[in-house]
């Protein structure tokens, strides 16, 4: 049983910090007569980074869906923040926010009014103080009174989370938040995940992009034909290949060096 503390914030249950934030034990999950996932296990540290490695069709989305309740397991368990998935969906889905691999923003509306509207949907007190609080956040109040249609794709992406941080869920599921975006939108989109750990935000992050889970992940699991067939820290999956070479070379400026220098100096220049 997870052991809970009360919170500074009206008396609210949390998990106590040494239990995980998410537990997967043995969740199977098959469509039809195609098993997509084959015993799957997994644990989350609270406010940490933790990504979901593997290719296209390797069943990440269908974990993070059996997760956030939207989809039921064929086998095994799993809980979220102290929370069975299975028979306790509704406190699940109050502890959680899930950003999917498109965002979800209304461009007909400004980036104010998006943050606005969902504040009110949530039934929160003044949802113009907290829309102008995550504008400041995530480093859109110039842009707040403008239209989303406006938007870059990492600022669409940016506000995309932001709507999802709404309400302060302790744990937050990104389904692959850099599909599409060009290289300064995905440097941008990690800037932004990675000062929602720094806040205590737990982040189960999908991708199919080694540099994405290198630059991010505090642990990295690799999802392979329906199962983890890897888990741990950077440092400890690299020693799973021999030693290297040491050599002794000029560096080379890398290709998004390159590009973030020329962006950065057109955008002075304008």
């Amino acid at each position: 049983m997870m052991t809970t503390t009360n919170s500074q914030e009206g008396g609210t249950i949390a998990p106590a910090l040494r239990d995980p934030a998410i537990r997967v034990q043995g969740i199977t999950k098959s469509f039809k007569d195609l098993p997509v996932l084959r015993g799957v296990d997994l644990e989350v540290a609270a406010g940490s980074i933790f990504a979901l490695l593997g290719s296209n069709g390797a069943g990440k989305t269908t974990l993070v869906r059996i997760l956030s309740t939207l989809l039921k397991a064929d086998g095994g368990n799993a809980t979220v923040y102290g929370h069975d998935v299975a028979t306790e969906p509704g406190e699940v889905r109050e502890s959680i926010s899930l950003t999917g691999q498109f965002a979800a923003v209304d461009e007909v509306l400004t980036g104010r009014e998006n943050l606005v509207l969902i504040a009110k949907l949530r039934h929160l007190k003044n949802p113009a103080a907290v829309a102008d609080d995550l504008l400041a956040r995530f480093s859109l109040t110039d842009a707040g009174k403008r239209k989303a249609a406006t938007y870059s794709g990492g600022m669409r992406r940016r506000l995309d989370i932001a709507m999802s941080l709404i309400g302060d869920p302790p744990i937050i599921f990104l389904d692959e938040p850099t599909t599409g975006l060009d290289p300064q939108g995905r440097i941008e989109v990690w800037q932004t995940i990675k000062q929602l750990a720094d806040g205590g935000t737990t982040v189960l992050l999908t991708t199919q992009y080694l540099d994405e889970a290198e630059q991010l992940a505090d642990r990295i699991a690799i999802l392979h034909e329906g199962t983890i067939i890897q888990n741990g820290t950077l440092a400890e999956l690299k020693q799973l290949l021999p030693p290297a070479k040491v050599e002794y070379v000029e560096k080379q400026p890398s290709l998004e060096d390159v590009f973030l220098t020329l962006v950065g100096s057109s955008a002075k220049e304008s």
